[in-house]
Protein backbone atom coordinates (compact mmCIF):
# COMPACT_ATOMS: atom_id res chain seq x y z
CA UNK A 1 0.00 0.00 0.00
CA UNK A 2 2.86 2.20 1.08
CA UNK A 3 4.74 1.50 -2.33
CA UNK A 4 1.59 2.33 -4.11
CA UNK A 5 0.80 5.61 -2.65
CA UNK A 6 4.60 7.19 -3.15
CA UNK A 7 4.05 5.86 -6.91
CA UNK A 8 0.35 7.63 -7.06
CA UNK A 9 2.73 10.97 -5.97
CA UNK A 10 5.01 10.68 -8.83
CA UNK A 11 1.66 10.04 -10.82
CA UNK A 12 -0.10 12.89 -9.66
CA UNK A 13 2.01 15.28 -9.29
CA UNK A 14 1.47 18.14 -11.56
CA UNK A 15 -2.49 17.93 -10.30
CA UNK A 16 -2.20 21.41 -8.82
CA UNK A 17 -0.11 23.49 -10.99
CA UNK A 18 -2.04 21.78 -14.27
CA UNK A 19 -4.81 24.23 -12.94
CA UNK A 20 -3.18 27.05 -11.69
CA UNK A 21 0.50 27.72 -12.25
CA UNK A 22 1.03 30.14 -9.51
CA UNK A 23 0.43 27.40 -6.89
CA UNK A 24 3.82 26.64 -7.57
CA UNK A 25 7.48 27.74 -6.60
CA UNK A 26 9.88 26.94 -9.42
CA UNK A 27 8.81 23.94 -10.49
CA UNK A 28 6.72 22.29 -7.51
CA UNK A 29 3.77 23.21 -6.43
CA UNK A 30 3.13 24.93 -3.07
CA UNK A 31 1.62 22.23 -0.43
CA UNK A 32 0.34 24.33 3.26
CA UNK A 33 -0.89 21.11 4.77
CA UNK A 34 -1.12 17.32 5.00
CA UNK A 35 -3.17 15.22 6.39
CA UNK A 36 -2.95 11.43 7.35
CA UNK A 37 -6.65 10.29 7.75
CA UNK A 38 -9.00 7.93 6.84
CA UNK A 39 -8.95 3.58 8.48
CA UNK A 40 -6.07 3.87 11.16
CA UNK A 41 -2.56 5.81 9.24
CA UNK A 42 -1.15 5.13 13.43
CA UNK A 43 -0.21 2.09 12.25
CA UNK A 44 2.74 3.14 9.78
CA UNK A 45 5.73 2.88 11.12
CA UNK A 46 8.72 5.10 11.01
CA UNK A 47 10.38 3.81 7.73
CA UNK A 48 6.32 3.95 5.70
CA UNK A 49 6.13 7.49 7.09
CA UNK A 50 9.91 8.52 5.86
CA UNK A 51 9.09 7.07 2.14
CA UNK A 52 5.88 8.94 2.17
CA UNK A 53 7.37 12.12 3.07
CA UNK A 54 10.52 11.84 1.04
CA UNK A 55 8.10 11.25 -1.91
CA UNK A 56 5.92 14.27 -1.13
CA UNK A 57 9.25 16.26 -0.82
CA UNK A 58 10.55 15.28 -4.06
CA UNK A 59 7.19 16.77 -5.99
CA UNK A 60 5.74 18.92 -3.98
CA UNK A 61 7.23 22.36 -1.62
CA UNK A 62 6.42 21.58 1.29
CA UNK A 63 6.26 24.71 3.30
CA UNK A 64 8.32 24.95 6.91
CA UNK A 65 5.28 25.68 9.06
CA UNK A 66 2.88 23.55 7.37
CA UNK A 67 0.51 22.11 9.19
CA UNK A 68 0.64 17.79 9.21
CA UNK A 69 -1.76 16.25 10.85
CA UNK A 70 -1.92 12.38 11.49
CA UNK A 71 -5.40 10.44 13.07
CA UNK A 72 -5.38 7.94 15.48
CA UNK A 73 -6.85 5.78 17.79
CA UNK A 74 -5.95 5.67 21.49
CA UNK A 75 -5.32 2.00 21.03
CA UNK A 76 -2.55 2.68 18.50
CA UNK A 77 -0.67 5.21 20.04
CA UNK A 78 2.36 3.74 23.10
CA UNK A 79 4.80 5.93 23.88
CA UNK A 80 7.77 4.67 21.31
CA UNK A 81 4.74 4.97 18.49
CA UNK A 82 4.17 8.91 19.83
CA UNK A 83 7.78 9.40 20.11
CA UNK A 84 8.81 8.52 16.50
CA UNK A 85 5.92 11.04 15.74
CA UNK A 86 7.51 13.37 17.09
CA UNK A 87 10.60 13.34 15.46
CA UNK A 88 8.98 12.81 12.18
CA UNK A 89 6.93 15.91 10.09
CA UNK A 90 3.94 15.26 11.66
CA UNK A 91 3.04 18.36 14.74
CA UNK A 92 -0.15 18.17 15.18
CA UNK A 93 -2.77 14.67 16.38
CA UNK A 94 -6.62 14.00 16.18
CA UNK A 95 -7.19 11.33 18.46
CA UNK A 96 -10.86 9.99 18.21
CA UNK A 97 -10.93 9.60 21.45
CA UNK A 98 -15.05 9.93 21.41
CA UNK A 99 -15.96 9.56 25.17
CA UNK A 100 -13.86 9.60 28.81
CA UNK A 101 -17.24 7.79 29.69
CA UNK A 102 -16.69 3.98 29.82
CA UNK A 103 -20.20 2.96 29.52
CA UNK A 104 -19.88 5.33 26.56
CA UNK A 105 -16.98 3.38 24.52
CA UNK A 106 -19.23 0.68 25.34
CA UNK A 107 -21.63 1.36 23.45
CA UNK A 108 -19.78 3.11 20.69
CA UNK A 109 -17.66 -0.30 20.16
CA UNK A 110 -14.57 1.26 21.10
CA UNK A 111 -11.78 -0.52 21.38
CA UNK A 112 -10.18 1.43 24.13
CA UNK A 113 -10.74 1.87 27.53
CA UNK A 114 -11.40 5.70 29.42
CA UNK A 115 -8.10 5.53 31.03
CA UNK A 116 -5.82 4.60 27.86
CA UNK A 117 -7.64 7.96 26.04
CA UNK A 118 -6.03 9.80 28.62
CA UNK A 119 -2.86 8.15 29.11
CA UNK A 120 -2.13 8.54 25.42
CA UNK A 121 -2.67 12.81 25.53
CA UNK A 122 -0.51 12.13 28.70
CA UNK A 123 2.25 10.76 26.53
CA UNK A 124 2.05 12.45 23.52
CA UNK A 125 2.37 15.66 25.08
CA UNK A 126 4.96 14.40 27.57
CA UNK A 127 7.26 13.71 23.88
CA UNK A 128 6.52 17.66 22.41
CA UNK A 129 3.63 17.12 20.60
CA UNK A 130 1.84 19.92 21.65
CA UNK A 131 -1.03 20.52 18.84
CA UNK A 132 -3.43 17.69 19.44
CA UNK A 133 -7.36 17.28 18.68
CA UNK A 134 -9.31 15.17 20.15
CA UNK A 135 -13.08 14.24 18.89
CA UNK A 136 -16.00 13.82 21.30
CA UNK A 137 -19.14 12.45 20.39
CA UNK A 138 -22.80 13.77 22.05
CA UNK A 139 -26.52 13.00 21.56
CA UNK A 140 -25.78 9.26 22.06
CA UNK A 141 -29.44 7.79 23.79
CA UNK A 142 -27.81 7.52 27.41
CA UNK A 143 -25.78 10.97 27.75
CA UNK A 144 -27.50 13.39 29.66
CA UNK A 145 -26.78 16.94 30.63
CA UNK A 146 -24.22 16.02 33.85
CA UNK A 147 -22.34 13.57 31.93
CA UNK A 148 -22.09 15.84 28.71
CA UNK A 149 -20.33 19.10 31.17
CA UNK A 150 -18.32 16.27 32.77
CA UNK A 151 -16.94 15.51 29.27
CA UNK A 152 -15.90 18.93 28.28
CA UNK A 153 -14.41 19.44 32.02
CA UNK A 154 -12.35 16.62 31.11
CA UNK A 155 -10.97 18.34 28.06
CA UNK A 156 -10.62 21.15 29.68
CA UNK A 157 -8.20 20.18 32.63
CA UNK A 158 -6.32 18.49 29.66
CA UNK A 159 -5.30 21.73 28.51
CA UNK A 160 -5.54 20.80 24.87
CA UNK A 161 -6.09 23.34 22.40
CA UNK A 162 -8.46 22.03 19.93
CA UNK A 163 -11.68 20.27 20.17
CA UNK A 164 -14.25 18.39 17.47
CA UNK A 165 -17.52 17.86 19.09
CA UNK A 166 -19.70 15.87 16.70
CA UNK A 167 -23.47 14.79 17.05
CA UNK A 168 -24.35 11.23 17.07
CA UNK A 169 -26.27 10.22 13.23
CA UNK A 170 -27.99 7.10 12.67
CA UNK A 171 -26.85 5.87 9.37
CA UNK A 172 -29.22 3.10 7.39
CA UNK A 173 -28.28 -0.50 7.38
CA UNK A 174 -25.88 -0.27 10.43
CA UNK A 175 -25.78 -2.25 13.59
CA UNK A 176 -27.51 1.02 15.48
CA UNK A 177 -29.55 1.29 13.27
CA UNK A 178 -30.97 -2.39 13.72
CA UNK A 179 -30.61 -1.72 17.23
CA UNK A 180 -32.84 1.36 17.19
CA UNK A 181 -35.39 -0.28 15.35
CA UNK A 182 -35.83 -3.73 17.13
CA UNK A 183 -35.64 -2.06 20.45
CA UNK A 184 -32.56 -2.69 21.97
CA UNK A 185 -31.46 0.52 21.87
CA UNK A 186 -33.35 3.74 22.20
CA UNK A 187 -34.00 5.94 19.37
CA UNK A 188 -32.09 9.35 19.63
CA UNK A 189 -33.56 12.26 20.93
CA UNK A 190 -33.06 15.56 19.16
CA UNK A 191 -34.15 18.27 21.71
CA UNK A 192 -31.56 16.37 24.08
CA UNK A 193 -29.00 16.95 21.18
CA UNK A 194 -29.82 20.32 20.73
CA UNK A 195 -29.69 21.15 24.50
CA UNK A 196 -25.99 19.54 24.20
CA UNK A 197 -25.05 21.61 21.16
CA UNK A 198 -26.37 24.68 23.14
CA UNK A 199 -24.33 23.51 26.12
CA UNK A 200 -20.99 23.16 23.91
CA UNK A 201 -21.47 26.61 22.50
CA UNK A 202 -21.79 28.08 26.07
CA UNK A 203 -18.50 25.87 27.78
CA UNK A 204 -16.97 27.69 24.75
CA UNK A 205 -17.65 31.32 25.49
CA UNK A 206 -16.95 30.66 29.28
CA UNK A 207 -13.48 28.69 28.73
CA UNK A 208 -12.13 30.72 25.82
CA UNK A 209 -12.69 28.58 23.12
CA UNK A 210 -13.28 30.05 19.39
CA UNK A 211 -16.00 27.79 18.35
CA UNK A 212 -15.12 28.16 14.57
CA UNK A 213 -16.94 25.83 12.97
CA UNK A 214 -20.15 24.20 14.38
CA UNK A 215 -17.87 20.94 15.04
CA UNK A 216 -14.83 22.50 15.66
CA UNK A 217 -13.91 24.44 18.97
CA UNK A 218 -10.02 25.97 19.36
CA UNK A 219 -8.00 28.52 21.23
CA UNK A 220 -7.50 31.37 19.12
CA UNK A 221 -4.45 30.55 16.85
CA UNK A 222 -5.10 26.50 17.05
CA UNK A 223 -7.76 26.82 14.64
CA UNK A 224 -6.77 24.04 12.02
CA UNK A 225 -5.79 24.97 8.62
CA UNK A 226 -6.00 21.24 6.90
CA UNK A 227 -9.62 21.74 7.45
CA UNK A 228 -10.38 24.74 7.06
CA UNK A 229 -9.31 25.27 3.81
CA UNK A 230 -11.84 22.24 2.90
CA UNK A 231 -14.78 24.99 4.15
CA UNK A 232 -12.94 27.79 2.19
CA UNK A 233 -13.28 25.90 -1.12
CA UNK A 234 -9.39 25.57 -1.22
CA UNK A 235 -7.86 22.94 -3.60
CA UNK A 236 -6.66 19.22 -2.40
CA UNK A 237 -5.04 16.42 -3.28
CA UNK A 238 -6.27 12.81 -1.94
CA UNK A 239 -4.05 10.12 -2.11
CA UNK A 240 -4.61 6.32 -1.55
CA UNK A 241 -7.88 4.44 -1.54
CA UNK A 242 -11.46 6.35 -1.31
CA UNK A 243 -9.27 9.61 -1.52
CA UNK A 244 -11.31 12.82 -2.85
CA UNK A 245 -9.38 15.67 -4.81
CA UNK A 246 -11.00 18.88 -5.34
CA UNK A 247 -9.14 20.87 -8.07
CA UNK A 248 -11.51 24.04 -7.95
CA UNK A 249 -13.68 23.01 -11.13
CA UNK A 250 -13.95 19.07 -10.99
CA UNK A 251 -14.05 16.49 -7.82
CA UNK A 252 -12.19 13.34 -7.79
CA UNK A 253 -12.90 10.10 -6.14
CA UNK A 254 -10.39 7.23 -5.86
CA UNK A 255 -11.63 3.40 -5.77
CA UNK A 256 -12.37 2.20 -2.70
CA UNK A 257 -11.36 -1.19 -3.09
CA UNK A 258 -7.21 -1.92 -1.73
CA UNK A 259 -6.24 -4.47 -4.33
CA UNK A 260 -8.05 -3.08 -7.35
CA UNK A 261 -6.54 0.64 -6.53
CA UNK A 262 -2.91 -1.01 -6.03
CA UNK A 263 -2.91 -3.15 -9.07
CA UNK A 264 -4.20 -0.23 -11.09
CA UNK A 265 -1.58 2.10 -9.87
CA UNK A 266 1.05 -0.41 -10.23
CA UNK A 267 -0.14 -0.29 -14.08
CA UNK A 268 0.57 3.37 -14.27
CA UNK A 269 -3.25 4.55 -14.27
CA UNK A 270 -5.03 6.08 -11.10
CA UNK A 271 -8.20 4.50 -10.79
CA UNK A 272 -10.67 7.74 -9.68
CA UNK A 273 -13.84 8.99 -11.04
CA UNK A 274 -14.33 12.57 -11.86
CA UNK A 275 -17.45 14.71 -12.01
CA UNK A 276 -17.31 18.08 -13.12
CA UNK A 277 -19.15 20.90 -10.54
CA UNK A 278 -22.21 23.04 -12.17
CA UNK A 279 -22.10 26.49 -11.77
CA UNK A 280 -25.03 25.89 -9.22
CA UNK A 281 -23.40 23.08 -7.13
CA UNK A 282 -20.54 25.42 -6.38
CA UNK A 283 -22.51 27.88 -4.95
CA UNK A 284 -24.91 25.12 -3.16
CA UNK A 285 -21.16 23.74 -1.30
CA UNK A 286 -20.24 27.58 -1.05
CA UNK A 287 -23.02 28.35 1.22
CA UNK A 288 -22.71 25.08 3.08
CA UNK A 289 -19.40 24.98 3.73
CA UNK A 290 -19.72 29.01 4.39
CA UNK A 291 -22.38 29.43 6.97
CA UNK A 292 -20.72 26.49 9.35
CA UNK A 293 -18.21 28.67 10.41
CA UNK A 294 -18.05 32.01 12.30
CA UNK A 295 -16.58 33.76 9.07
CA UNK A 296 -19.88 33.13 7.30
CA UNK A 297 -20.73 34.00 3.86
CA UNK A 298 -19.58 36.86 2.01
CA UNK A 299 -22.54 38.68 -0.14
CA UNK A 300 -19.23 40.01 -2.39
CA UNK A 301 -18.05 36.78 -3.01
CA UNK A 302 -21.22 35.51 -4.04
CA UNK A 303 -21.77 38.45 -6.70
CA UNK A 304 -18.38 37.96 -7.99
CA UNK A 305 -17.95 34.38 -8.38
CA UNK A 306 -21.66 33.58 -9.34
CA UNK A 307 -23.72 36.87 -10.15
CA UNK A 308 -26.79 39.21 -9.24
CA UNK A 309 -29.40 36.64 -10.06
CA UNK A 310 -27.41 34.08 -7.19
CA UNK A 311 -27.16 37.06 -4.95
CA UNK A 312 -31.02 38.14 -5.07
CA UNK A 313 -31.66 34.63 -4.68
CA UNK A 314 -29.92 34.37 -1.39
CA UNK A 315 -31.10 37.85 -0.50
CA UNK A 316 -34.49 36.50 -0.58
CA UNK A 317 -34.65 33.44 0.51
CA UNK A 318 -32.80 33.84 3.65
CA UNK A 319 -35.55 36.38 5.04
CA UNK A 320 -37.41 33.97 6.76
CA UNK A 321 -34.39 33.05 8.99
CA UNK A 322 -33.57 36.74 9.50
CA UNK A 323 -36.42 37.84 10.65
CA UNK A 324 -36.39 34.21 13.09
CA UNK A 325 -32.74 34.90 14.42
CA UNK A 326 -31.36 32.46 12.66
CA UNK A 327 -29.28 34.16 10.44
CA UNK A 328 -26.98 37.67 10.77
CA UNK A 329 -27.09 39.75 7.71
CA UNK A 330 -25.39 43.14 7.07
CA UNK A 331 -24.55 44.60 3.73
CA UNK A 332 -21.00 42.43 3.46
CA UNK A 333 -21.80 39.31 5.73
CA UNK A 334 -24.34 36.07 6.07
CA UNK A 335 -24.09 34.41 9.30
CA UNK A 336 -26.09 31.70 11.81
CA UNK A 337 -26.53 33.09 14.78
CA UNK A 338 -26.02 30.65 17.92
CA UNK A 339 -29.54 29.01 17.55
CA UNK A 340 -29.41 29.36 13.58
CA UNK A 341 -26.57 27.01 14.37
CA UNK A 342 -29.38 24.39 15.33
CA UNK A 343 -30.57 24.42 11.85
CA UNK A 344 -27.65 24.76 9.88
CA UNK A 345 -28.38 22.11 7.44
CA UNK A 346 -32.15 23.15 7.00
CA UNK A 347 -31.45 26.98 6.44
CA UNK A 348 -28.48 25.75 4.08
CA UNK A 349 -30.83 23.42 1.88
CA UNK A 350 -33.39 26.47 1.81
CA UNK A 351 -30.71 28.70 0.34
CA UNK A 352 -29.49 25.90 -2.48
CA UNK A 353 -30.36 26.94 -6.08
CA UNK A 354 -31.94 23.66 -7.39
CA UNK A 355 -31.58 22.64 -10.59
Amino acid sequence: MVSSIVREIDLRKDYFSEQDPTTSTGSKPIISSVYFGGGTPSLLNRSELERIFEALDQQFDLQGDMECTLEANPDDLDKETLSYLAASPINRLSIGIQSFNEAELRFMNRAHSALEAEQCILWAKEVGLEEISIDLIYGTPQLNKEAWLAQLEKFRSLELPHLSAYCLTVEENTALAHQIKTGKVAPLKDAAASEQFTLLSDWAKENNFHHYEISNLSKVGHEAVHNSSYWKGVPYLGLGPSAHSFDGDCRQWNIAHNMKYIKSIAEGVVPAKKEMLTKSQHFNEFVMTSLRTTWGLSLKEVNTRFGLKYLEHLLHESQVDVQAGHINLDKTMMCLTDLGRLYADRISSDLFIVE
